[in-house]
């Protein structure tokens, strides 16, 4: 068993969190990977995993190695997938996370017909506003609505969202409407995130740029429940347009301060920087651009796409 076997070998026994289970995928006798395992770690001079009767843990340095090995085993495994594979199936793990309300409106049938021409991919969607971390938790891709993008990260532009400040009939006629930015403070404030105190930033229409910081009366990572939050009637909310727009046609809310600008946030398709794309991510990459043209396009909505 050469050196990446062992790494592959050591990734199974952590992800499964368990020698026999690792052995059982591995189709090998649970005494060879116990074996093993000891060997790399008297290669490495250190405890990979504490592991005793009611003990199972993975150490710092096993950990480090863990990440490690999964990267090294991967591109071996995508090396094979590009050029060795002479039937031109196209196969192999991909795992993307994306926003729930955007990803469940837009990229349902998108992400289904992918996976139709291509079966032999093994799809993995977390449908997930938290904003994963795409080194440790092995992510493929993350698809982020956001105004920014991180350090660390790849990013493609395939699209952008506009944003409007929104509230219920019933919250503006007991609250009143604010006049300019400066007001809103004074208000209720829905807040996507998690921050005890907030910051907006809008231009009005002399194109005075206002920094408004206020304390959020609600938070949340879940737009979907801002968006219920505000028409029930509990305060304004900064929501992008594709989970604005249907309260703004039917009534159940309202624009507030319309001829301010909100800004728009930009549509990223971002993997890690020390991520090589293979076969799969190229194909899943050209998949949702056409994916955020074309179905942002044909629902209407108030996103203009690059």
């Amino acid at each position: 068993m050469g050196q990446i076997e062992d790494l592959r070998m050591f990734a199974l026994v952590v992800e499964n969190r368990s020698i026999s289970k690792a052995a059982l995928r591995l189709n090998i006798a649970k005494s060879a990977v116990s074996r093993r395992l000891t060997l790399l770690e008297e290669r490495f001079g250190a405890r990979l995993v504490d592991r005793a009767p009611g003990v199972w843990a993975v150490t710092p340095v096993g950990r480090e190695l863990y990440q490690r090995a999964v990267r090294l085993v991967g591109d071996m495994d995508e090396i094979n997938s590009d050029f060795v594979e002479i039937s031109g199936t196209i196969a192999g793990p991909l795992s993307v996370s994306v926003p729930q309300d955007f990803g469940i409106a837009f990229l349902n049938a998108s992400l289904l017909a992918f996976k139709k021409n291509y079966p032999e991919i093994q799809l993995t969607v977390d449908f997930d506003d938290r904003a994963v971390d795409l080194t440790r938790e092995n992510y493929d891709f993350a698809i982020r609505v956001t105004p920014k993008i991180e350090p660390g990260l790849v990013a493609q532009k395939i699209g952008s969202s506009a944003h409007y400040l929104c509230a219920s009939p019933q919250y503006l006629a007991a609250q009143g409407h604010p006049e300019t930015p400066d007001d809103l403070p004074q208000h209720r404030l829905l807040h996507f995130g998690n921050a005890r105190r907030a910051s907006w930033r809008f231009v009005d229409a002399g194109g005075t740029v206002h920094e408004v910081d206020f304390q959020p009366t609600l938070n949340s990572n879940n737009g979907g429940f801002l968006l219920k939050a505000a028409e029930s009637g509990l305060g304004i909310a900064h929501l992008p347009d594709f989970i604005a727009a249907g309260g703004l046609a039917n009534g159940r809310l309202l624009r507030v301060l319309p001829e301010v600008s909100v800004g728009a946030w930009g549509i990223f398709l971002v993997h890690a920087e020390d991520r090589r794309l293979n076969r799969r991510m190229r194909l899943f990459t050209d998949q949702m651009k056409q994916a955020c043209t074309e179905s942002l396009r044909v629902r209407g909505k108030a996103t203009t796409l690059t």
